[in-house]
C-alpha cells in the first residue's frame, strides 16, 4: 500500500503525539505489568526506540538500498524480534528514560518529529537489516508506535484509540504482510466476523 511522504510524516507525527499523551497518563504505575515480561516502564522504553532509531539511523547514511520496503523490513527482522535481546533492550531503554520517563518521552518526540519534517524521504539510512530509504523505514516506526501505544493503553485501562492516520498506515502494513505470507484468508474471515483467528496468529 503506497503512502505519500507527506502522509507518512503526518502518520508518524500523530503516532508520536498519541504515544506522548498516553505515556503522560502513567502516573505512578511504571512498575505495573504491561506486555509479556515488560512492565510499563520497559514497554514505554521500547516504544521510545521507535523514535530514537530514526534519529540514530539518519546519522548513519547508507551507501545503497538493501531493503526495499517496510514489509521487507519486518520480514527480515522476524527472528531478531522474538529474541531475548529485544526484551533486554526494552528494559534498558526504560531505565535510560531516567527518573521522569514522561518528560523524557516528550523531549524525545519534540526532537525527532521536527527532524523528520526536515527530511525529503529519499535519505538513505543504515538499519539493523541494511540500507533503506527513510520513506520506506518511517512506516515501520509508525507501526511500532501505534501497536505499542495500544499495548500501553490497554495496560493503563484506557481505550486504544489510535489516530486514523497512524492506524491506516499500520493496518496497511498488516495487510501487506498477511498477503505476502499467505495469511490473508484467516485475516479476512476474522475481520468480517466469520471466525476468530487461530491461536498464536501473527503477521510478524
Amino acid at each position: 500500500m503506497a503512502f505519500s511522504w507527506d502522509d507518512s510524516r503526518r502518520a508518524f507525527a500523530d503516532a508520536a503525539d498519541w504515544f506522548t499523551r498516553t505515556a503522560a497518563l502513567v502516573g505512578d504505575r511504571w512498575e505495573r505489568p504491561a506486555l509479556g515480561e515488560w512492565d510499563v516502564r520497559a514497554l514505554v522504553g521500547h516504544t521510545s526506540r521507535a523514535l530514537l532509531t530514526v534519529e540514530t539511523y539518519l546519522a548513519r547514511p547508507a551507501a545503497a538500498v538493501e531493503v526495499a520496503s517496510a514489509t521487507d523490513y519486518f520480514r527480515a527482522t522476524r527472528a531478531a524480534a522474538r529474541g531475548e535481546e529485544v526484551a533486554a533492550r526494552g528494559r534498558d531503554a526504560g531505565t535510560a528514560l531516567g527518573p521522569d520517563p514522561e518528560r523524557a518521552v516528550a523531549v524525545i518526540a519534540a526532537r525527532v518529529v521536527p527532524l523528520v519534517d526536515t527530511q525529503a524521504g529519499t535519505e538513505r539510512l543504515t538499519t539493523i537489516v541494511g540500507g533503506m530509504r527513510l520513506s520506506d523505514y518511517l512506516p515501520t516506526r509508525t507501526f511500532e508506535l501505534a501497536v505499542h501505544t495500544a499495548d500501553l493503553a490497554i495496560a493503563l485501562g484506557v481505550p486504544p484509540d489510535a489516530p486514523p492516520t497512524a492506524a491506516a498506515q499500520a493496518l496497511g502494513l498488516v495487510t501487506e504482510l498477511a498477503v505476502a505470507d499467505g495469511l490473508a484468508g484467516p485475516l479476512l474471515l476474522a475481520t468480517t466476523g466469520r471466525q476468530g483467528l487461530p491461536a498464536g496468529f501473527s503477521v510478524l
